[in-house]
């Protein structure tokens, strides 16, 4: 109200639209909170509609099936996902190794996050689009195209992915990454938090993910 009197004041007239109201503190209709788990957020979830939920993030080693990084996220989007799952990497022992690749699925994609994984030297292969499950003649036998010259990190990971190659390493995704998923929701049974609060969200999530190792690693060593 004092900016919009001295403005007046210098341009000797009064202003037009709406006056200034003061903030009102009180909640408006649209504005929720979750008095169950104030600490969820309300998100997409694949089956359509929105759930009051968390978002659980696993990173999985493509040669053993084993979870290698975990953690829980208030956030919706998983763009914002990458560089939470880098510093996860981080925390690793060197003897484990250091990951080379990453086939990452489309909800991922951003030029920013390309650049953030080829800046740290791990080969990203997001996925741009949906990949469709008939593919035409065409496409299934399409040479990949010329290398570009000087290309930026995204260039030159659109390149890859079109490569004979880069088709292969990425389809692992399917068959090694995704039945992760599937095997902690129908073989363990964990399909929902049963705690509430980040904190002890994030601990049940460790114990599920610690759970699933346990398993594969009965399953590797026979």
């Amino acid at each position: 109200m004092s900016a919009r009197k001295e403005k007046e004041a210098k341009l000797g007239r009064k202003l037009g639209g709406k006056k200034p109201v003061a903030p009102n503190s009180s909640p408006k209709p649209e504005e929720q909170i979750n008095f169950t788990d104030e600490e969820s957020r309300i998100m997409p979830v694949s089956s359509g509609g929105f759930e009051q939920c968390y978002n659980a993030q696993a990173i999985v080693e493509i040669d053993s099936m084993l979870i290698s990084g975990n953690y829980v996220s208030q956030k919706s989007n998983d763009k914002q996902e990458i560089e939470p799952g880098l510093e996860e990497l981080e925390k690793l022992p060197e003897k484990v190794g250091k990951a080379e690749k990453a086939a990452i699925d489309n909800g991922y994609f951003s030029e920013d996050n390309v650049n953030k994984l080829s800046l740290r030297g791990i080969e990203p292969y997001i996925s741009l689009g949906r990949q469709s499950h008939n593919q035409s003649i065409e496409e299934r036998f399409e040479k990949p195209p010329e290398m570009p010259e000087n290309p930026t990190p995204l260039e030159l990971m659109k390149y890859r992915m079109k490569t004979e190659e880069g088709k292969k390493f990425y389809a692992k995704r399917k068959s090694t990454v995704e039945p992760v998923f599937g095997i902690i929701k129908e073989v363990i049974g964990f399909r929902r938090f049963m705690l509430r609060g980040l904190e002890k969200v994030t601990g049940e999530w460790n114990l599920v993910c610690a759970a699933y190792n346990l398993k594969r690693l009965c399953k590797l060593m026979g």
